[in-house]
């Protein structure tokens, strides 16, 4: 139990540092921004006195705006696809299920694999009912499970 406590940590301790950066990135893209206008304005800051007089800057601060919130949609999007455990990205997209068959083989996902084995995410392929979240399904250790299938009980004797 402590360990997935420990991994949970990380995960989200991992999504605070990228939101860390991107925060830097979004500062530092303001602040160079701000360089250019005339009026000395304080740091992190718009300058307020030519945002809604200046045409050119209030389209600048708004491609601003636009970049910053890229940023931390990106940060969102990439941790969405990483192994709660190791923190790889996620690989081996498959399509499960089908529209056609549903009744047989479930609603049409896709589905990611952790490339150690540590689990798989299960992302709906079409949301109709609203946001759906996708489905972690942690494996433990899945590779000694396979491993374990194939060795034969009767030769170990």
């Amino acid at each position: 139990m402590f360990a997935t406590i420990g991994h949970h940590a990380r995960y989200w301790g991992f999504l605070l540092l990228k939101f860390a950066g991107a925060a830097f990135g979004s500062c530092f893209a303001l602040w160079f921004l701000n360089l250019f206008w005339a009026p000395e304005t304080r740091l992190f800051h718009l300058a307020m006195g030519e945002f809604s007089y200046d045409l050119l800057y209030t389209t600048l601060a708004g491609v601003w705006l636009q970049f910053s919130f890229g940023l931390f949609y990106l940060a969102i999007r990439d941790q969405r696809y990483r192994c709660r455990t190791c923190l790889r990205r996620l690989c081996m997209p498959i399509e499960t299920g089908s529209w056609g068959y549903m009744l047989q083989l479930g609603r049409p996902q896709i589905e990611y694999i952790c490339p150690y084995g540590h689990g798989k995410l299960n992302v709906e392929e079409l949301q109709i009912t609203g946001t759906v979240s996708p489905a972690w399904t942690e494996h433990g250790d899945l590779w000694e499970e396979l491993f374990a299938a194939g060795k034969d009980p009767d030769r170990d004797r």
